[in-house]
């Protein structure tokens, strides 16, 4: 038996094919992925003095989870979790300036649960480029999980 992605199914038989097609109900818990991919924010975090007053290059790199069946039978933005909102919520936060990157990544997971209600869990992956520690370090990133 072969099922194509429009849910076409073939079925062999020995002296004859068959083809019939099946309807694939979708779960109502399914959630489904927003990703915003590379971000690159200019901030200043660090426990160095240096770092808070120079600043540094960042990327960033934000995945949610919701139920986006709402949004695709609807075609509204209000029915989303919206990237625009998602971005926004980043450069914000990214403007304050805190000595540990689990501390900013914490801070815009918090806004997006609190300001995209639709939104179950995420990660959100904060890399420093070139950060002063003292070798040929391309980036330092940590990833931050969160869920209500």
């Amino acid at each position: 038996m072969l099922t194509s992605s429009r849910g076409l199914v073939i079925v062999a038989v020995p002296t004859r094919l068959k083809c019939f097609w099946v309807t694939f109900a979708r779960q109502s818990n399914t959630l489904d992925t927003v990703s915003l991919n590379n971000i690159r924010l200019y901030a200043y975090h660090g426990c160095l003095p240096e770092e808070t007053r120079i600043g540094s290059d960042y990327r960033l790199d934000i995945k949610v989870k919701a139920s986006l069946e709402k949004a695709a039978k609807s075609d509204l933005l209000v029915d989303t979790a919206d990237y625009v909102t998602i971005h926004h919520i980043a450069k914000e936060e990214m403007k304050i300036p805190s000595k540990l990157l689990e501390h900013v990544a914490k801070r815009i997971a918090d806004r997006i649960l609190q300001e995209i209600s639709i939104v179950e869990s995420g990660i959100v992956k904060v890399a420093k480029v070139n950060p002063p520690i003292g070798g040929d370090v391309a980036s330092v990133s940590i990833s931050y999980s969160f869920s209500r």
